[in-house]
């Protein structure tokens, strides 16, 4: 199986625990795989176990059990290096916080991005130029984040994520930090995203947020379900409190 043919994400009894006295299942093992070109969004409430799948999808923490494969790739086979230039490559991150260089223009946020992901340096700034336009920034590029409104600062994360052409645009709260109708503006640039053919995964407590994906997957105390309905708890001493798991 070829990466273009892979799943870009495939679970295979991946859980996370956290050793104790007493441990704590942070991410119980599940099965998850999603397609090429899927939208999906993964809600829960506060405490249910969604920053930890975040971080695992996100190669930010490796799980204690199973197998992730990304573009099917063995993640868990890799060495450390290897790992975080398999992520600079194939995962673009949109964070709640946009993650901004206030004294740096749109565009030379955007390259930035790339000088560690191997772009030639003469490449950089044509490469930002062209997502800040496939954002519907093209008329910003010199703008400082000051002068930018919120949902325009998250339009430049996004192209921020885009540049390096992932195989996966991976969302921790994407509207978070907006009004209404930059909320609006930005939910409607990852719909455009997705008929494009990107792979977006959105990480959520908002069902309103929830509702533009076309693929729902539920969390709750570490128990991952496929589906808008939240899973059962299972009722053993090592359910993560709501104050343990994020």
């Amino acid at each position: 199986m070829t990466a273009a043919s892979a799943p870009v994400i495939e679970f295979r009894g991946v859980g996370l625990t956290y050793p104790g006295p007493p441990p704590v299942a942070a991410l119980r093992p599940c099965e998850l795989t999603i397609e090429r070109g899927e939208f999906v969004a993964v809600v829960g409430p506060s405490g249910s176990g969604k920053s930890t799948f975040l971080n695992i999808a996100g190669l930010l923490d490796g799980p204690t059990s199973g197998t992730y494969l990304l573009d099917g790739i063995d993640t868990g086979a890799l060495r450390d290096a290897d790992r975080t230039a398999l992520r600079g490559r194939r995962i673009g991150f949109v964070f709640q916080s946009f993650h901004l260089l206030p004294q740096r223009s749109a565009v030379e946020n955007v390259t930035l991005a790339m000088v560690y992901n191997g772009a030639p340096r003469r490449d950089r700034v044509p490469l930002a130029r062209r997502a800040l336009e496939r954002v519907g920034l093209g008329h910003r590029i010199d703008a400082l984040p000051t002068r930018l409104s919120g949902g325009e600062r998250q339009r430049v994360a996004i192209a921020r994520a885009l540049v390096a052409r992932p195989s996966l645009l991976l969302c921790d709260e994407p509207t978070g930090n907006l009004d209404t109708a930059n909320a609006e503006s930005v939910l409607a640039l990852l719909e455009e995203l997705h008929a494009d053919g990107m792979t977006v995964l959105v990480i959520t407590h908002d069902p309103l947020v929830a509702a533009r994906a076309e693929r729902t997957v539920a969390i709750r105390d570490g128990v991952l379900s496929d589906g808008p309905e939240m899973p059962e708890t299972p009722n053993t001493p090592e359910t993560p409190s709501s104050e343990a798991v994020a």
